[in-house]
């Protein structure tokens, strides 16, 4: 343990971690799914867990503190998110693959120097970096100017799903949105790199070039930084878990979990 982990231990908070599993046992490994900023294990509720138990993994998706049915949280920051997913993995009955969305695999990046994971998903992934930051200024300045001063970031129909998506369906999941806390939104931009991940698991990036919230030079730098290229899907917005064609990218995961599984 870290010194200051163990000088200034973060918390306990109450978390809401919604599931689903295979209905015959496999012997895959876990996924665990972490929601970005504004979105809880709701998200991954909707579509992704029931489909991913339906090809035999289990699977879980996790409110970070402050989200979802988690426990009000006004004051959290990074290092207490990267906590609550590290201690949901660890009471997984065996080694989990991480799985963040959005702001929520930065969480993911920073967890993985923690536990141990058997692999990594980065899912239209929201890194902290200024390109993201300038991206959102310009497509959703209203939206984005007040969460740089402690205000609640709002995200748009727009920046988050297609055309494709019905409006009555975008409607009811942008009326589900939260907030994270004043100082998790900041340190987006002031926080530190994350330290190595443990064990160097295998990690898979994936997003979409029309993507209004992270451009495809982001997607293009955060693959990069784990050796490979981005998994594109044209056509879908920032939520891929809640777009139209939701089923691609999950899909897509999962085919690759399963070739990761078999190489191991």
């Amino acid at each position: 343990m870290r010194g200051r982990e163990w000088a200034r231990p973060v918390r306990p908070a109450r978390r809401e971690v919604i599931s689903a599993t295979p209905a015959v046992e496999q012997g895959r490994a876990p996924l665990l799914f972490v929601p970005g900023f504004g979105h809880g294990a709701w998200a991954f509720a909707e579509h992704w867990l029931e489909h991913a138990a339906t090809r035999g993994f289990p699977a879980y998706a996790l409110s970070l503190r402050g989200h979802g049915g988690s426990e009000p949280a006004p004051e959290a920051t990074l290092r207490a998110y990267a906590h609550d997913v590290t201690q949901v993995a660890a009471g997984l009955p065996r080694q989990a693959v991480l799985v963040g969305h959005g702001a929520g695999a930065l969480v993911v990046r920073h967890a993985l120097a923690r536990y141990p994971a058997r692999a990594a998903v980065l899912v239209a992934p929201v890194l902290g970096d200024w390109a993201t930051l300038a991206t959102a200024l310009r497509r959703n300045p209203v939206g984005t100017l007040p969460a740089l001063v402690g205000g609640r970031l709002r995200l748009s129909r727009r920046q988050l799903f297609s055309r494709e998506l019905p409006d009555a369906d975008a409607r009811r999941y942008v009326s589900r949105l939260g907030r994270a806390s004043r100082r998790a939104q900041w340190q987006l931009l002031t926080h530190r790199a994350p330290e190595p991940a443990v064990g160097d698991p295998p990690v898979l990036v994936l997003g979409s070039p029309d993507d209004r919230v992270v451009p495809p030079a982001a997607l293009t730098r955060a693959a990069r930084r784990h050796g490979g290229a981005p998994l594109l899907f044209p056509g879908m917005g920032h939520d891929l878990m809640l777009d139209a064609r939701w089923r691609e990218p999950v899909d897509a995961i999962l085919d690759w979990l399963g070739k990761e599984q078999a190489q191991a």
